[in-house]
């Protein structure tokens, strides 16, 4: 029973993700490389993708496989994905490039919020 809840889970969540991107089944299939009615099964719960199908799913749709299986791990919106991406990359740099990122990103909310504050109220 688990197994069915957890194949219309990730049929949902599949479909969810697609829909933000205005895409048909059609047009995500192509770009998975598969035809759309496989893609139905797998967003109806009908069927579940193997391994390396998950993988290009999370690939084409700019989430991880985490998410797609479990709702949890790398938001599913496709900003917050590729920002994902890039902080893993800046965990590379050295502190000081690490502390100067962190600045310019405090900067930038710091100017945000001055200018949302600063909205008339009328």
């Amino acid at each position: 029973m688990a197994d069915i809840a957890n194949k219309k889970a990730l049929g949902t969540r599949i479909k969810a993700l697609r829909k933000v991107r205005h895409w048909t089944q059609k047009e995500l299939g192509q770009r998975l490389g598969i035809r759309f009615e496989q893609l139905n099964k797998y967003e109806s719960g009908l069927n579940s993708p193997p391994v390396e199908m998950l993988v290009k799913l999370a690939d084409a749709l700019e989430t991880s496989v985490d998410y797609l299986l479990t709702g949890t791990g790398t938001d599913s919106t496709l900003a917050n994905a590729r920002l994902f991406r890039r902080f893993q990359a800046l965990e590379h740099l050295g502190e000081e490039d690490q502390l100067t990122v962190i600045r310019v990103i405090d900067a930038m909310l710091a100017q945000q919020r001055v200018a949302s504050a600063m909205v008339p109220v009328d």
